[in-house]
């Protein structure tokens, strides 16, 4: 292999280990907030509110939308993002509604 070679390959690893990083903070957020998001299904069904609110989803969606373009990610991507996550969210809460 030559110098080159062998550290492109180095350079490869570091970012592979620095993206390995990241889907572990990305995966245990996740998990943090679907916690809160089940506490917040929970009170809902308890109080029998409804599961879904979508004026906060709209408020949510342009926030995200907004930290997006300030973090240089595209909006649209972190839209459809956050559309998926309330989608699982507003599954969980009818399942404690149910």
């Amino acid at each position: 292999m030559t110098d080159a070679a062998s550290r492109a390959a180095e350079l490869l690893a570091g970012h592979r280990a620095s993206i390995d990083r990241l889907d572990a903070i990305l995966v245990y957020t996740l998990a943090e907030r679907f916690t809160r998001t089940q506490a917040v299904g929970q009170l809902k069904a308890e109080h029998d509110l409804p599961p879904s609110d979508p004026e906060r989803e709209a408020i949510q969606i342009a926030r995200l939308e907004g930290l997006a373009q300030e973090a240089g990610l595209d909006p649209a991507f972190a839209k459809k993002f956050l559309a998926f996550i309330i989608e699982e969210v507003i599954r969980h809460h009818r399942t404690h509604q149910a």
